[in-house]
């Protein structure tokens, strides 16, 4: 692809995982790509990887200044040609027992998933707006089937859903399209995070919430260190990013994995009493 007429992205939380995934796999196709990372070394290992259209650069997504500072380097970069695609891909993950997650991991869970990809979006729109580019906001199956002891990082994804499916109507005008893609489990090193959380929920949590919540903290325990079979690989998020920011007519949400598509259709035809059935089952609670 000629450098001159090469489609831009950007892409936060770009140092590992999906973010890393899809930098890696659209850099190979010819786009230039803007990857966020919250370390100069995050950036460096990106480009020592061999793809010299990787573009890094520091974004943390809770800091406005450094949200600013990004954009002004790619308006900088790409001039009026604009910036035809952004991947809201920052995020992390709080699990446990709502009734005793700390309050300050709460309002963490949602400063990084939520208010960053919306401040991210708010500040790349004018350069989408020249290219009548796409959005996309990695949400995730717990964005429209939340599991127990999810329930701040469902709660997360389900408000990007709902900001989604909003803003795609709002950006219609000016051919922007907004697309959701929603993983089920996929094997990044947020597994490894979640079995080092479990090792140290000792300190997390009160020894009455070890009483109370025995059993499900158990599996949560189980699942975390014998990482299921059905887990996918981050390339296959890649994969339907490709598709949302290449295909002509792009889906409005794409589940990737078994799991993210079995449950988007059970969904559709389950009552909660079912769902909740099913998932006590799936837990043996």
């Amino acid at each position: 692809m000629n450098s001159d007429k090469k489609r831009s992205v950007l892409i936060t939380g770009a140092s590992t995982g999906i973010g890393e995934a899809c930098a890696l796999h659209l850099a190979s196709r010819g786009w230039r790509v803007f990857a966020g990372v919250r370390r100069d070394e995050d950036g460096a290992a990106l480009i020592a990887k061999g793809q010299d259209s990787i573009v890094p650069v520091l974004l943390d997504v809770t800091k406005p200044e450094q949200i600013k500072a990004a954009v002004e380097t790619i308006r900088n970069t790409v001039g009026e040609t604009g910036l035809y695609g952004l991947l809201n891909n920052a995020g992390i993950a709080v699990g446990g027992p709502l009734e005793y997650l700390p309050t300050e991991q709460i309002e963490y869970q949602f400063r990084v998933n939520v208010f960053g990809a919306i401040a991210v979006t708010q500040a790349c729109i004018p350069l989408i707006r020249k290219t009548q580019g796409r959005i996309l906001f990695t949400s995730s199956n717990s964005g429209f089937w939340c599991e127990p002891f999810l329930s701040i990082y469902g709660g997360s994804k389900h408000a990007l859903e709902g900001i989604g499916d909003s803003l795609r109507f709002e950006l219609r005008p000016w051919g922007i399209h907004v697309a959701l893609i929603e993983p089920g489990m996929v094997s990044t090193p947020i597994w490894e995070k979640a079995k080092a959380d479990s090792e140290r929920a000792d300190t997390i949590y009160p020894t009455e919430a070890f009483e109370l919540y025995a059993a499900p903290i158990a599996v949560m325990r189980k699942i975390v260190n014998e990482k299921p079979a059905i887990v996918a690989s981050p390339y296959r998020v890649a994969y339907a990013v490709q598709h949302a920011l290449e295909a002509r007519h792009p889906k409005t949400r794409y589940q990737v994995g078994i799991d993210s598509r079995i449950q988007y259709y059970l969904r559709r035809i389950m009552t909660d009493r079912m769902r909740d059935w099913l998932a006590r089952k799936i837990m043996g609670l």
